[in-house]
């Protein structure tokens, strides 16, 4: 069946006010938050980092990250942080598409001027290709694949969550990383130094495994990735994982465009790292964003105040 529309299209948010003074795009996932510091014409002015603000781990601290990410940004341009009732801020977030995690953000806004909620595939697409027609796969904690067709239609593939979607992803990488580690751990599979490296960043003790697995999460599970890439030359096993991962980031990019017409741009964490580990022919089709997921954010932001 063709999928016509996005699974969850997710509306902007807003509460307008007047005299905005600055502009804010975030890109929020799993692993960290990035802003990008504007003024009101939109001309960057600094850039801030934080912690985690994917919804999946609270909306609360969500914006606590948010926050603190703002906090930098000013401090990097040598300015005071104002009152946030002359900032408008747009919020391109891993976990929007759930409607109720996107209403409880709306709620706890801490006091911004303009509030816009898109998810971080969508801030992604926009800022990878500068609001043009394009596809786009982000590769990060989780993954998603995201596409604006010339007639203006957007598509989303993937994006359904961890642990059941997020193919080709950091966390996606690390859970089949850890379920290898077991099975060396049962004598299912043969040990190696893949293995060994896996179990120390574990703890290196079965006690310890047990441990790190009841606390295990999307981003416990990415943080393992790396491994699974500094082993794949001489661990079979992460090779072919690395491959793996390859085909399914070229079954969603036939998914997304089975024409294969459209510019595709690989975004995230993982984008440059799984570039020797796709098919040729994907590979070939694949050229760098125009720009970053907290850069389309701020472009969001700017056509909404356009419009208005």
């Amino acid at each position: 069946m063709t999928q016509a529309k996005t699974k969850a299209q997710t509306k902007p948010c807003c509460d307008t006010a007047p005299a905005i003074a600055y502009l804010i795009g975030v890109d929020g996932g799993g692993t960290g938050t990035r802003v990008v510091l504007a003024d009101p014409d939109g001309k960057p002015l600094a850039r801030g980092i934080a912690g985690p603000s994917a919804l999946a781990h609270g909306r609360q601290q969500a914006w606590d990250a948010i926050l603190l990410a703002i906090d930098y940004a000013f401090a990097q341009a040598n300015l005071a942080l104002p009152a946030l009732s002359v900032i408008a801020i747009a919020c391109g977030l891993s976990g929007v598409n759930n409607a109720q995690w996107a209403a409880e953000l709306k709620t706890l806004n801490p006091g911004f001027a303009l509030l816009l909620t898109e998810t971080d595939a969508g801030t992604t697409l926009i800022g990878a290709h500068q609001g043009a027609p394009g596809a786009v796969i982000a590769l990060g904690t989780g993954s998603v694949g995201e596409v604006l067709q010339s007639d203006g239609q957007r598509r989303e593939v993937g994006g359904w969550g961890f642990p059941v979607s997020d193919e080709a992803s950091g966390a996606w990488l690390g859970m089949r990383a850890v379920n290898y580690l077991q099975r060396v751990l049962d004598g299912r599979a043969a040990t190696s130094r893949f293995a060994d490296a896996l179990y120390a960043h574990c703890g290196g003790d079965k006690d310890a495994v047990f441990r790190w697995l009841a606390q295990a999460n999307q981003t416990r599970y990415a943080e393992v990735a790396p491994l699974v890439f500094q082993h794949a030359a001489e661990s079979a096993f992460a090779r072919s994982m690395l491959l793996d991962a390859g085909r399914e980031v070229e079954a969603i990019a036939d998914a997304l465009d089975p024409t294969h017409t459209l510019p595709l741009a690989l975004c995230g964490g993982l984008a440059a790292a799984l570039m020797p580990f796709l098919p040729d022919t994907l590979r070939q089709r694949v050229r760098a964003p125009l720009g970053d997921s907290a850069s389309g954010a701020l472009i969001l932001l700017q056509q909404h105040l356009r419009s208005t």
